[in-house]
């Protein structure tokens, strides 16, 4: 069932997303080598709480953990440990937060330290196919308009799309519908229509598109083990165009 937002619950809706970009902006400022990703954990954990909201991802499902971060061929859900960051890691962060009955979900992938050639077009490259995807969400266009403008952003570049995990509607419950998938054929799928508030996060892939969970049953990684990257946020579908909540 697709649920419209009202203009209140979408002003709730931005005060919740603009406390995960607050979040994730105080995260960048701690990436470095030498750090856990467990210590990136607990640092989110308080900063959330700091702000009056509630980790989304903690115990949703049995989940653990205020984040999901994933480490190089890591493409979503890793589970925060012991492992160190060295330089010329990636590291993608995927954070969301309850805030006054409204959830609010942010995914950015940053370098630490000095990464590769092809890494720094990786990253450049998920993040133009967010901005693409997002431009696409207009009540002109149709759903899989979205979709269709990030993979050929990706494609062109030579990287593949995740297609075993995609992009969803958002507002009381952290996953709503619609499935917003990062593959698809252009004047397909639903009208978009102002009030649809999703979640849009490109997952893009150095090497192939498949993608397997780890033992953990949570780690997804890229089959070949190339790298991954994962930038996401959330959107409000408006009557002049998208408004991005996820930002400062």
């Amino acid at each position: 069932m697709i649920i419209l937002k009202s203009r209140d619950e979408i002003d709730r809706m931005r005060k919740a997303n603009r406390i995960v970009a607050e979040v994730m902006a105080e995260l960048n400022e701690i990436i470095r080598a030498g750090i856990t990703t467990a210590e990136i954990d607990t640092v989110a954990e308080s900063l959330i709480r700091s702000r009056g909201a509630v980790p989304a991802f903690k115990g949703y499902q049995g989940y653990q953990h205020a984040l999901c971060l994933a480490v190089n061929e890591e493409v979503v859900h890793g589970i925060p440990g012991k492992r160190r960051l060295v330089s010329g890691d990636i590291i993608g962060i995927d954070c969301g937060v309850l805030f006054d009955d409204f959830y609010g979900d942010h995914a950015w992938t940053f370098p630490v330290g000095d990464v590769s050639e092809n890494a720094k077009r990786l990253l450049a490259v998920t993040e133009e196919a967010l901005k693409r995807g997002i431009e696409a969400a207009t009540t002109d266009n149709r759903l899989y308009d979205i979709s269709a403008a990030i993979q050929e952003t990706a494609e062109a570049a030579g990287f593949s799309v995740v297609r075993d995990y995609v992009g969803h509607g958002i507002g009381r419950a952290l996953h709503e519908d619609p499935q917003v998938p990062n593959f698809g054929e252009r004047e397909t799928g639903m009208r978009l229509r102002a009030g649809l508030v999703i979640a849009l996060e490109p997952m893009i892939n150095e090497g192939t598109h498949e993608v397997e969970v780890l033992s953990d049953g949570w780690t997804v990684v890229t089959k070949d083990r190339k790298l991954s990257a994962h930038m996401e946020h959330t959107i409000a579908i408006t009557e002049n165009g998208p408004e991005i909540l996820s930002k400062l």
